[in-house]
């Protein structure tokens, strides 16, 4: 019988860990396990130019969106995620102050793959700001250092302590 995992839990431990997020005000929800909202409000330090935020930190709101669906999809196995590719389509300019909302869905699942899109919306400007499109290799948890932050209630051998 496969284990399952509390979702909740382990995004709770993601946020601890997460320093690219907190480090740029940027707020996760979880709907559900493979859909997300990453919401940030655009700063001074965001800003590319007078008045406008730089592109990176709009592709790195949505590759955040969409991983974390990927991540809280993968979460429900007790898997990973890391970034295979994705694409960004920038459709209108983001200025100092916009109230940004990523809206980001897993569409597809498959063995070692997981697809993911978005939608980062101007909430102050009720518009679509940018569209994208995500792929996610899938792995197990304990391929990485922070299994035991993970998954604290897994068995350990004294092997791996």
């Amino acid at each position: 019988m496969e284990q399952s995992y509390d979702v909740a839990t382990l995004v709770g431990i993601y946020n601890q860990i997460n320093h690219y997020g907190r480090t740029n005000g940027m707020q996760l929800t979880v709907a559900g396990p493979g859909q997300v909202e990453y919401s940030m409000a655009v700063r001074p330090e965001h800003l590319s130019s007078p008045g406008t935020c730089h592109g990176g930190v709009i592709a790195g709101l949505m590759d955040s969106a969409l991983g974390a669906a990927a991540l809280t999809f993968a979460f429900q196995t007790g898997e990973l995620v890391s970034t295979v590719e994705f694409k960004i389509n920038y459709l209108h300019p983001v200025r100092l102050h916009d109230q940004l909302v990523a809206r980001a869905r897993v569409d597809h699942s498959g063995k070692t793959l997981v697809v993911s899109s978005a939608e980062i919306h101007c909430l102050n400007r009720e518009l679509i700001v940018a569209r994208g499109m995500g792929t996610f290799n899938r792995y197990p948890a304990d391929k990485r250092d922070f299994h035991r932050l993970l998954f604290p209630d897994a068995d350990n051998s004294p092997a791996d302590l």
